[in-house]
């Protein structure tokens, strides 16, 4: 890999090489106290235009356990394509730093440090994808599954930027996935037809539906995030009063399997897209979630940086 913008971008053989990293390293820190200093000498420029809890401490804790050193930036030190263009905040950064990872609104901007950077970029999230989430969830599903051929991810709520690294990721994996929107919500069909492409390589299903109840029916996986991401502010009136029959409760999780898992990114609001009984549930693995963000995060610094 040159850079790490989207799940998208990535060969089958790529995703499993990053899994299989992550679980590596994993068990190393857990077995040991400790990973090998692979990083060494090495620094992580991290961009922030939105902020965030897990982004920034489990890249900048990635970059410690590993033997390097993370840089936070803040949105008030650098505006991208405000106070200094794009491309240029590429070209400088990548003079200082060894790699980038960079959480923005558009998508076009972490595109644009890419094709100007002379260090591998890594997209945080944008407002197209979340890659490092989606290899994060991936993990988790195949540490509980120990597989991921053939399994049923069902996503339910908005597609959003994360439902479409599920789509990848899923597809990319040999998963099968199942997203539920209300309409007019629906992930974009580019992303969907895209998905399918890949999910006819791997030899998975893609479903598209407007009924939750089908789509998490013999689910695995049950997956959901925020109904209104940040930047959307001002739909947030309108998406409460559409997102209720999406939300994930004890009644829809008792349609899946009874072994079935359930996910989120993080942050939750509690009582809107998932009840307490669910996230603090038997079901649950949303902390797990968490936890392998810095895991998936360190397989893809090392694969950039150390191979």
């Amino acid at each position: 890999m040159q850079h790490f913008l989207t799940i998208a971008d990535l060969s089958p053989d790529e995703v499993w090489a990053l899994l299989d990293k992550a679980r590596e390293l994993k068990t190393e820190l857990r077995e040991k106290g400790e990973n090998k200093p692979l990083l060494k000498g090495k620094t992580l420029g991290m961009v922030f235009q939105k902020p965030s809890l897990r982004t920034r401490v489990s890249f900048d804790m990635a970059m410690i356990q590993l033997g390097g050193q993370a840089l936070y930036l803040s949105p008030n030190e650098i505006q991208l394509g405000k106070r200094e263009s794009t491309a240029d905040v590429a070209r400088v950064l990548s003079r200082y730093v060894d790699a980038i990872m960079a959480r923005v609104f558009a998508h076009r901007d972490v595109e644009e440090l890419a094709a100007y950077s002379r260090v591998p970029v890594i997209n945080g999230l944008s407002d197209f994808n979340h890659p490092c989430q989606g290899m994060a969830d991936l993990l988790t599903i195949y540490e509980h599954y120990d597989r991921l051929t053939g399994l049923k991810l069902a996503y339910v709520g908005d597609g959003n930027n994360v439902a479409t690294s599920l789509l990848f990721g899923a597809t990319k994996t040999g998963m099968h996935i199942a997203v539920a929107s209300p309409p007019g919500y629906e992930p974009k069909p580019a992303v969907v037809h895209l998905a399918r492409n890949f999910a006819a390589e791997s030899g998975s299903e893609v479903l598209i539906t407007n009924d939750p109840q089908q789509a998490v029916a013999n689910a695995d996986v049950i997956y959901t995030d925020v109904w209104t991401s940040m930047g959307q502010e001002a739909e947030t009136e309108q998406r409460l009063k559409i997102f209720p029959p999406y939300q994930v409760n004890s009644a829809l999780v008792a349609q899946a399997k009874p072994e079935v898992i359930v996910m989120h990114c993080l942050p939750a609001h509690r009582g809107q897209e998932i009840t307490d009984e669910v996230a603090d549930g038997p079901h649950s693995v949303l902390f797990d979630q968490a936890e392998n963000r810095m895991h998936a995060q360190k397989a893809i610094l090392v694969s950039l940086l150390a191979g």
